[in-house]
């Protein structure tokens, strides 16, 4: 059968079309090949030039400070709060600061960092800003921690706000009711801790002095207000609420176990090295110093502690000396990265002075309870390193301060002298109202809840076996 040729004309059209149909599949190829490996090296070169580096010594200096300040909960606190209650109350007073291991984590999960160090106001930052830590990557975040990942800087703020409501767990020890002390830990770290840890720390934080909307300048390296004075103020307030324990002042009241408290006195020393050195939020010089200047005060506070007991009452006592250093931790924390050792050393002396003469005189004198000495130790201890750092605050140290702030377009110097003293004043002044004020609301609202106090009965009987059905001792 004879085919049939195809016109000219057909083959005319179709020929040009062929052909651009074959041009275009091989652009897009070309469009839809992978680049080659200059190319991906240059977007490489380019994504890293934008990104902020991670410095690896820095890192794992922070992630070990991190471990460190975890441990100054468990076992620091467990065992030196533990020690220092009776014996049918021990291993309550220990559940106080292992349920808040738990319990802050989640909530500093859900909306806590958020609030502490995220966008927000000079108040708080957006509760929803990093929920379930949205966009808290492995990439540095440049307004707080410029050579470690986000998620370093996330995890070491979370061991301060773990520590901070414990403390306060001193002040209602063997009286407060576990249920009732769970729902105020979460109102309190909520409305109390992360608001006035973005106060302090958070970008444009009301007091936040390394920040550009800071109004009032006020130093604080590591916590002197947000963990020690918030704390110590809010544990007095409790302690006023709910009253005295069963018996007290007529009946003693020893520690069943002093050795568990001085146990975990000696951890709380080694961790708050990862406390104070840690804010530093790098492997340099400035960690070093915040180290040394912590480790002095605390000696000093010590010692300070004890000749202050031995002349009072004539014999120096143990747990007097592991007082004395705890006092001049909390002490030293928010001078710790602005002053030289000297004056840490001085610091930490006045500390024990005062924190002896509150917990001895002060609490005798107005007949309030509060347990295991929370106010008397980290209230008016890190009351007096607040206002000596603005007396003491050192450029040489910490040049940072020196002309870096800028209030109202101008640059401001926050070495030590008047002008800084006063904004110390002004920082303590804001952290006791807002922390008292919102304490006192908060319990009013657990007690209308849950109600705070044990029974007679149960207070008789003990946390351990009238809150969790088990006693540390079964001999």
């Amino acid at each position: 059968m004879n085919s049939v040729a195809p016109k000219p004309i057909t083959l005319r059209v179709l020929c040009p079309l062929l052909l651009l149909l074959c041009l275009g599949v091989v652009s897009r190829a070309a469009e839809s090949a992978p680049p080659g490996v200059e190319a991906r090296l240059a977007q490489l070169e380019a994504k890293a030039a934008a990104a902020p580096a991670v410095n690896s010594g820095d890192n794992a200096w922070l992630l070990a400070s991190t471990a460190l300040v975890l441990m100054m909960t468990a076992p620091g606190l467990v065992l030196f709060y533990g020690g220092l209650v009776r014996r049918k109350n021990v291993l309550g007073t220990m559940m106080h600061s292992l349920a808040l291991m738990a319990l802050v984590s989640v909530l500093w999960l859900l909306f806590g960092y958020s609030m502490a160090f995220g966008e927000g106001n000079a108040f708080c930052g957006n509760p929803l800003s990093h929920f379930l830590l949205r966009g808290v990557g492995l990439a540095p975040n440049p307004d707080y921690a410029g050579t470690v990942p986000e998620q370093s800087f996330m995890l070491f703020q979370l061991m301060f706000a773990i520590i901070t409501p414990a403390l306060i767990s001193g002040a209602v020890a063997e009286r407060m009711k576990f249920s009732a002390y769970l729902l105020f830990t979460t109102l309190w770290v909520t409305l109390v801790y992360f608001p006035l840890a973005h106060m302090v720390w958070g970008k444009g934080g009301l007091l936040n002095w390394a920040s550009s909307g800071c109004r009032v300048p006020v130093l604080d390296f590591a916590g002197g207000t947000v963990v020690h004075i918030s704390s110590g103020v809010s544990a007095l307030v409790c302690a006023l609420v709910l009253g005295q324990r069963v018996g007290y002042p007529r009946e003693p009241m020893p520690p069943h176990n002093v050795v568990l408290s001085l146990i975990g006195a000696g951890l709380l020393w080694v961790g708050w090295f990862g406390f104070n050195a840690g804010s530093a939020l790098n492997a340099g010089g400035l960690a070093t110093s915040a180290f040394a200047a912590t480790h002095f005060s605390a000696s000093a506070a010590a010692l300070s502690w004890v000749v202050c007991e031995w002349m009072q009452k004539g014999k120096p006592s143990v747990l007097g000396a592991a007082s004395g250093m705890v006092a001049g931790l909390a002490t030293i924390t928010p001078a710790s990265g602005f002053v030289s050792i000297p004056s840490a050393l001085l610091i930490g002396l006045a500390g024990g002075a005062v924190c002896y003469t509150g917990v001895s005189r002060l609490k005798t004198r107005f007949g309030y309870d509060d347990s295991l000495d929370v106010f008397g130790v980290h209230g008016l201890g890190s009351t007096v390193g607040m206002l000596m750092l603005g007396l003491l605050a050192s450029g040489q140290i910490n040049d940072a301060i020196l002309g870096t702030c800028k209030i109202d377009g101008q640059l401001v110097c926050l070495a030590g002298g008047g002008a800084q003293f006063l904004n110390q004043l002004k920082g303590v002044g804001l952290t006791i109202a807002f922390a008292g004020t919102g304490t006192f609301v908060i319990l009013k609202v657990v007690k209308a809840v849950t109600g705070l106090r044990l029974t007679e009965e149960q207070e008789t009987l003990g946390m351990d076996l009238s809150q969790h059905g088990e006693s540390a001792y079964n001999d």
